[in-house]
Protein backbone atom coordinates (compact mmCIF):
# COMPACT_ATOMS: atom_id res chain seq x y z
CA UNK A 1 0.00 0.00 0.00
CA UNK A 2 1.91 3.38 -1.16
CA UNK A 3 1.77 6.44 1.54
CA UNK A 4 1.61 9.98 0.74
CA UNK A 5 2.86 12.61 3.35
CA UNK A 6 1.01 15.94 3.16
CA UNK A 7 3.43 18.86 4.79
CA UNK A 8 0.72 21.54 6.17
CA UNK A 9 1.82 25.57 6.35
CA UNK A 10 3.28 25.16 9.79
CA UNK A 11 5.48 22.37 8.98
CA UNK A 12 3.62 19.65 10.03
CA UNK A 13 3.89 16.32 8.35
CA UNK A 14 0.63 13.85 7.64
CA UNK A 15 1.47 10.25 6.20
CA UNK A 16 -1.54 8.70 4.92
CA UNK A 17 -2.14 4.91 3.44
CA UNK A 18 -3.58 5.67 0.37
CA UNK A 19 -5.17 2.93 -2.32
CA UNK A 20 -3.65 2.05 -5.27
CA UNK A 21 -5.09 3.82 -7.92
CA UNK A 22 -6.39 6.29 -6.14
CA UNK A 23 -5.80 9.95 -6.84
CA UNK A 24 -3.53 12.05 -4.21
CA UNK A 25 -6.70 14.40 -3.91
CA UNK A 26 -9.19 11.57 -3.08
CA UNK A 27 -6.58 9.86 -0.08
CA UNK A 28 -6.85 13.94 1.08
CA UNK A 29 -10.62 14.25 1.05
CA UNK A 30 -11.25 11.27 1.90
CA UNK A 31 -8.86 11.41 5.17
CA UNK A 32 -9.83 15.03 6.18
CA UNK A 33 -6.02 16.92 5.16
CA UNK A 34 -6.98 20.67 5.34
CA UNK A 35 -6.10 23.04 2.28
CA UNK A 36 -7.25 20.21 -0.08
CA UNK A 37 -10.45 20.92 -1.07
CA UNK A 38 -11.02 19.29 -4.43
CA UNK A 39 -14.12 21.21 -5.52
CA UNK A 40 -14.67 19.78 -8.92
CA UNK A 41 -13.88 16.04 -7.82
CA UNK A 42 -10.90 15.36 -10.22
CA UNK A 43 -12.12 17.03 -13.02
CA UNK A 44 -9.06 19.22 -13.62
CA UNK A 45 -11.48 22.86 -13.46
CA UNK A 46 -10.95 23.96 -10.07
CA UNK A 47 -7.18 23.89 -9.15
CA UNK A 48 -8.52 23.79 -5.76
CA UNK A 49 -5.91 20.74 -5.03
CA UNK A 50 -2.87 22.46 -5.67
CA UNK A 51 0.41 21.00 -4.18
CA UNK A 52 4.07 20.90 -4.03
CA UNK A 53 5.42 17.75 -4.86
CA UNK A 54 9.13 17.03 -3.19
CA UNK A 55 11.91 18.22 -5.41
CA UNK A 56 12.86 13.59 -5.12
CA UNK A 57 9.36 13.11 -6.16
CA UNK A 58 9.36 15.48 -9.03
CA UNK A 59 10.34 12.84 -12.51
CA UNK A 60 8.35 9.94 -10.47
CA UNK A 61 5.40 12.21 -11.06
CA UNK A 62 5.89 13.83 -14.33
CA UNK A 63 4.81 17.32 -16.14
CA UNK A 64 1.46 18.77 -15.93
CA UNK A 65 -0.62 18.09 -19.11
CA UNK A 66 -2.19 20.80 -21.13
CA UNK A 67 -5.45 21.21 -19.06
CA UNK A 68 -3.72 20.57 -15.77
CA UNK A 69 -0.59 23.33 -17.21
CA UNK A 70 -3.36 25.78 -17.63
CA UNK A 71 -5.23 25.32 -14.09
CA UNK A 72 -2.01 25.81 -12.61
CA UNK A 73 -1.30 29.13 -14.08
CA UNK A 74 -5.31 30.09 -12.35
CA UNK A 75 -4.39 28.99 -8.83
CA UNK A 76 -4.30 30.94 -6.37
CA UNK A 77 -0.89 30.29 -4.37
CA UNK A 78 2.53 30.60 -6.45
CA UNK A 79 3.09 28.69 -9.28
CA UNK A 80 6.18 26.17 -8.49
CA UNK A 81 8.15 24.41 -10.86
CA UNK A 82 6.70 21.25 -8.84
CA UNK A 83 3.49 23.05 -8.75
CA UNK A 84 0.94 20.09 -9.39
CA UNK A 85 -2.84 19.07 -9.06
CA UNK A 86 -3.56 16.45 -6.74
CA UNK A 87 -6.18 15.23 -8.27
CA UNK A 88 -3.96 14.00 -11.49
CA UNK A 89 -1.47 12.16 -9.58
CA UNK A 90 -2.14 8.49 -9.19
CA UNK A 91 -0.79 6.63 -5.78
CA UNK A 92 1.58 3.96 -7.01
CA UNK A 93 3.64 1.45 -5.96
CA UNK A 94 6.38 3.53 -7.96
CA UNK A 95 5.57 7.16 -6.24
CA UNK A 96 5.22 5.25 -2.44
CA UNK A 97 6.18 7.66 -0.26
CA UNK A 98 5.40 11.00 -1.96
CA UNK A 99 6.03 13.84 0.12
CA UNK A 100 3.87 16.93 -1.45
CA UNK A 101 3.17 20.45 0.20
CA UNK A 102 -0.24 22.08 0.45
CA UNK A 103 0.07 26.12 -0.49
CA UNK A 104 -1.05 28.66 1.71
CA UNK A 105 -4.24 30.02 -0.17
CA UNK A 106 -6.19 27.24 -2.61
CA UNK A 107 -9.11 29.38 -4.77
Amino acid sequence: MPKVTFVALDGSRRTIDATAGDSVMATAVRNGVPGIIGECGGNVSCATCHVYVDDDFASRVGPPGDMEDDMLDLAVSDRRATSRLSCQIKMTDAVDGLTVEIPQDQP
